[in-house]
């Protein structure tokens, strides 16, 4: 089924893309000028030909000057001429009509009058030179921009680094792009009379790549009629079942939606609330997607209710009222508000019931934020404007205060990509993910994300490469490892190692979905081969030398320095919590005339008591040697066994045994007995503990400690 016979948004006949002729003389701007002005739009007259571009235009903006699309018209319609469409329409038909769907999305005069020739420097023989002259360097820019892209193949046979090029040589301009969408749509829409395969070919490309870009351009007027088109094309049995679906909704004599607007309004007026209530339509793919979701459809979810106000805080006074006077659906509320939507998208979503079930959609926004929601940064006019010394950064490149996120993200991880083939599949990657979560940092900043992505992904969008040490995560408050999956709305605080040298581990890859983040990490990667990993750390007791201090051997305990009231006992502290002064302490005699010392809190005190065992009386006595048993919790990562006995070691403190737990969950558990000079020492070891890069607690053992002897 050709786009012609499917097309929803355009009637009548639907025709194809341009037949292009070369070969024509050196064109003299001058003198085409002064030919029109001699012609049927002689003098200051607008020629008729783009009088629906300017009334568009001036509904946007309605002190725009004019002249340039005229001169801009003049030119293009003189370079096409001869240039025919298969559908036997003049070529300049084709500019015209995507100048007409960027002016009525609210572009400025700049881009229109680029729109206008952005065919001419590919298809003519007018050169950028010329426009350069004849228009200044902004409409040249975008010109060439799009020229540039006119050259790529989006399909599977792409060369990935002329795509490359291609876009990053236009990424710092969008209104490239947004040219560039609406010459597609253009296209889209007068397919029909394309062979079949062709249609499908274009469609796919269209689906795979351009419909992504729109969307993450907050295009989204652009972005619907482009899902129908494609909806058209390659799915023709569906579209044909969900065009019927509304046509059988339309013919209903009663219209839901309709009478819960009006009950809106009522609502609104009430309250004193100045509000605009619409009913929006949803498009084919929409429709087909609630019934997919929901099965079969009722009248209320052919559309939706939208609410347009002039300030900020109505949108919320709007949400308040219909939460009041309605059934709000808790579940379909949103605020993006509060928190944009990674393409500029500004909105408040909800959903109420009334009394017979009908659940209506509802949108509530100011008119700028709709503005914007429709066309994105079309809407958003010339990002480049004076004041001049603003206009490109410290770089030299052209600064873009609007430019969106994601398309600030691409030319970022370009750069870092070590191939074009990665650029090429990881852009791919990027492009499908259709769904973008919002997490905060604890500074109040917040970082978009695509669903899915991990705490990896946050530590690369956050520090970039230095994310390298990162060493653990805590999310919402909670420990948690860096493979841990976001969701919207979590806050994350990252936990970065202080060693300049660390390095990401080769599992983050598992667990990266971003480009930022799996480029980094497989550049490290490559600089960096693996090298034969070391015996695993398990139990092992460091070198005596370097731990043990003189005088304190590493094969037999301390004398205990505690003082039991039972002559002659011999006095033994207990493994289990390595009571220390000034520790509240018990005992306990045991069997062969031994006193075993123990904390106060310590488990097995309670142990003792049950099966009826008498404590003794125990007290400190002056040798202020002692040992201890403490517990260091820790992220993996390598050398942290090493680190952690360095700086046990640098409190002259001897270690007697250290025992390492399998790492689990990125998690890993160290048990250290040591041997202390003196028991004052312990509070500032355990904090020299704790400063080691990746430990996140350090405690006091309160079970059976591992020890050799």
């Amino acid at each position: 089924m050709s786009a012609e016979a499917t097309n929803p948004a355009t009637p009548g006949p639907i025709t194809p893309g341009a037949h292009r002729r070369r070969g024509r003389s050196r064109i003299d701007l001058r003198r085409i000028g002064w030919a029109a002005l001699l012609g049927p739009a002689a003098g200051n007259r607008l020629p008729d030909a783009i009088g629906h571009v300017v009334e568009a235009h001036r509904a946007h903006h309605p002190e725009a000057p004019l002249e340039p699309l005229r001169r801009a018209y003049v030119l293009a319609e003189s370079s096409h001429r001869g240039q025919m469409r298969k559908s036997g329409e003049p070529y300049i038909t084709h500019p015209l009509a995507v100048t007409l769907i960027l002016a009525e999305l609210g572009a400025e005069t700049t881009t229109l009058t680029a729109s206008l020739l952005h065919d001419t420097v590919e298809d003519t023989e007018v050169t950028l030179d010329q426009v350069r002259t004849e228009f200044g360097e902004e409409v040249a820019y975008l010109v060439d921009g799009v020229t540039k892209l006119e050259k790529v193949d989006y399909g599977a046979a792409a060369e990935p680094e002329t795509f490359r090029k291609m876009l990053v040589a236009t990424g710092n301009d969008v209104r490239v792009m947004s040219i560039k969408l609406a010459d597609r749509l253009h296209n889209m829409r007068t397919l029909g009379v394309m062979r079949p395969e062709k249609q499908a070919r274009i469609a796919k490309v269209t689906r795979d790549v351009l419909i992504p870009l729109a969307e993450r351009l907050g295009v989204q007027a652009l972005k619907t009629e482009l899902e129908d088109l494609v909806f058209a094309i390659l799915h023709p049995d569906e579209y044909t079942e969900t065009r019927e679906l509304i046509a059988a909704n339309d013919a209903r004599g009663t219209d839901p939606l309709a009478e819960i607007a009006e009950d809106a309004r009522a609502v609104l007026k009430d309250a004193g609330i100045a509000a605009e209530v619409l009913i929006r339509s949803r498009h084919f793919v929409s429709v087909h997607r609630a019934r997919r979701k929901r099965g079969t459809l009722r009248g209320a979810d052919f559309g939706r209710l939208l609410v347009l106000v002039g300030e900020d805080a109505d949108c919320y006074g709007v949400l308040g009222e219909l939460h009041t006077c309605f059934t709000p659906v808790v579940s379909e509320f949103k605020d993006f508000i509060a928190v944009p939507k990674f393409n500029l998208y500004q909105s408040l979503h909800t959903a109420v019931t009334r009394g017979d079930g009908e659940v209506a959609e509802v949108l509530i926004r100011t008119h700028q934020m709709h503005k914007v929601a429709e066309a994105g940064v079309v809407a958003l006019g010339n990002p480049y404007a004076p004041p001049a010394d603003e206009q490109t950064d410290s770089t030299g490149e052209r600064a873009d205060p609007t430019r969106p996120g994601w398309l600030s993200r691409l030319l970022d991880w370009q750069e870092a990509a070590p191939d074009a083939d990665t650029f090429w599949s990881t852009l791919r990657e990027d492009l499908a993910q259709d769904r973008e979560i919002t997490v905060f940092r604890p500074d109040g900043g917040t970082l978009g994300l695509p669903a899915g992505a991990s705490c990896v992904d946050a530590a690369y969008a956050q520090y970039g490469e230095d994310a390298h040490a990162c060493i653990g995560a805590r999310v919402n408050g909670r420990l948690a490892t860096l493979s841990t999956v976001l969701s919207d709305g979590d806050t994350v605080q990252l936990l970065m190692g202080q060693d300049p040298a660390s390095e990401p581990s080769r599992d983050w890859l598992d667990h990266a979905r971003t480009p930022a983040a799996r480029i980094a990490i497989r550049r490290w990667l490559t600089t960096h081969p693996a090298t034969p990993q070391p015996e695993p750390e398990g139990r092992r007791a460091p070198e005596p030398a370097a731990r043990v201090p003189q005088g304190a051997p590493a094969g037999r305990p301390a004398e205990a320095n505690a003082v039991v009231d039972q002559p002659g006992a011999s006095v033994r502290l207990a493994g289990c919590c390595t009571p220390v002064p000034p520790d509240a302490v018990t005992a306990f005699a045991v069997r062969g005339g031994v006193v075993t010392v123990h904390r106060a809190e310590c488990h097995g005190v309670a142990r003792m008591k049950s099966t009826g065992r008498a404590e003794v009386g125990v007290h400190w006595g002056d040798t202020t040697q002692c040992r201890v048993s403490l517990i260091a919790e820790s992220f993996s990562r390598p050398h942290l066994l090493a680190d952690l006995t360095e700086a046990i070691a640098l409190e002259s403190v001897a270690v007697i045994s250290a025992t390492v737990e399998p790492p689990t969950q990125g998690r890993v558990r160290h048990t250290y007995t040591l041997q202390l000079p003196d028991a004052t020492t312990l509070p500032g070891l355990m904090r020299a503990m704790r400063n080691i890069a990746g430990v996140y607690d350090v405690s006091r053992a309160q079970h059976p400690a591992q020890t050799t002897s």
